[in-house]
């Protein structure tokens, strides 16, 4: 049976981190995988993270099934992260929230159950979008079509193009939002042109599906859900993919959600229900770690407050490594080419070089990033930021 299969190529990043892995030099730099990273190049535990896990494993007395939806207090911790405490006036009954493995796991999930809303519906993503986005949703059966998003030239939104499109769009659509630090391009809608995307899901009766992988690390936890709270207060349907990897920094805990907001509580319960039916299908039941960390953390005000310090301590360090590598480039004579970067949010920024000066990165420097020149900010630190501007400036 298995002589019909032929190999098949590696995935570009977890490729990239394997001929990072491998290369001998002491000089090299990491900026492909986009995950967070401290000063000393680590991804690290938070405080919290390891306060809640000492409780649970103290207090844990069995390891049976927690159900397909996952647990219930991380759930309905998690819906109120995303939509307010106060649900930002939804009613709650309309509302439903079930734990994944990860935002992978809310993405393909919820693709699942719009495969099942109608055989008519068409998922638009932006241009460009995560690079598994497409694997992750198209391999469930969707139709997949692209809306105008990143100006390279600008290293900006093209919202008047983004907005003509979905302008044109109506009931058998969903689009693919990026809640904020938009992945890969780090260059996020404005609250202006939030309420302008609502207007037109309003208008139109498009589907909004938000992916919101990095709530927290772009302005804050209320501000970076300023979109989807203004969807959930606006339109009928809304469907929210939700992470737990980056701002908790619960990577391999696989840690996510998906909430589904419907038009009355009759409905909801039979969204829910198709939910649980696709999940009992797929993988059964989530793993239980990482959730009761998460509810174990945002149920008690202690450990809420440390992890909201936390959570800012990388925000803020993000941030400033973008301020600094403008102030870098600018002081090396690079003038205003690199000036984007501190103006978008998140962990990614395309740098704006091409395919051929990505590999001389690569194979003269030991910078690694992926083809289109997507950098994870998060890997430059003190003692690589000068080595990796001047081999940006070198291959120019």
């Amino acid at each position: 049976m298995f002589e019909a299969l032929s190999s098949l190529p590696p995935d570009a990043i977890l490729g990239l981190m394997s001929a990072f892995r491998e290369d001998p030099r002491s000089e090299k730099v990491d900026l492909g995988v986009g995950i967070y990273k401290d000063e000393g190049g680590n991804t690290p535990v938070l405080e919290c993270v390891k306060r809640a896990e000492r409780r649970l494993l103290e207090q844990e007395d069995t390891k049976a099934y927690i159900g397909p939806a996952g647990d219930e207090g991380y759930n309905e911790r998690v819906g109120k992260l995303i939509l307010s405490g106060d649900l930002s006036g939804v009613a709650s009954d309309r509302v439903s929230v079930i734990q994944t493995p990860g935002g992978c796991g809310a993405l393909r999930s919820a693709a699942e159950l719009i495969v099942r809303c109608g055989d008519e519906t068409t998922l638009w993503v932006p241009d460009p979008t995560w690079a598994n986005h497409v694997p992750l949703l198209g391999d469930a059966g969707l139709k997949i079509r692209t809306y105008p998003y990143f100006d390279p030239r600008t290293s900006a939104v093209r919202f008047e193009e983004m907005a003509a499109c979905l302008g044109q769009l109506g009931r058998s659509d969903v689009v693919l939002l990026h809640g904020c630090c938009h992945n890969p391009s780090g260059a996020d809608l404005d609250r202006a042109q939030w309420d302008t995307v609502v207007e037109l899901a309003r208008r139109t009766g498009f589907t909004p599906f938000v992916d919101l992988a990095y709530q927290g690390f772009g302005d804050g936890l209320d501000e970076d859900a300023y979109g989807v709270r203004q969807l959930a207060a606006s339109v009928p349907e809304l469907i929210v993919a939700s992470s737990c990897s980056k701002n908790f920094g619960l990577y391999r805990e696989r840690t996510g959600a998906v909430l589904l907001l419907s038009e009355s509580a009759s409905q909801a319960a039979a969204v829910k229900s198709q939910l649980l039916s696709i999940i009992r299908g797929i993988y059964s039941m989530p793993p239980s770690h990482g959730a009761a960390i998460v509810a174990g953390i945002l149920s008690d005000a202690e450990l809420t407050t440390l992890w909201t310090d936390e959570l800012r301590a990388m925000r803020d360090r993000i941030n400033s490594l973008r301020s600094l590598l403008v102030a870098r480039f600018q002081a090396k004579g690079a003038g205003s080419r690199f000036d984007f970067i501190a103006r978008q949010r998140g962990m990614f920024s395309f740098l704006g070089v091409d395919e051929g000066q990505v590999s001389l990165l690569r194979e003269r420097h030991g910078i690694y990033m992926v083809d289109s020149s997507r950098i994870n900010v998060a890997g430059v630190n003190s003692s690589n930021i000068d080595y990796f501007c001047d081999a940006i400036l070198d291959v120019l």
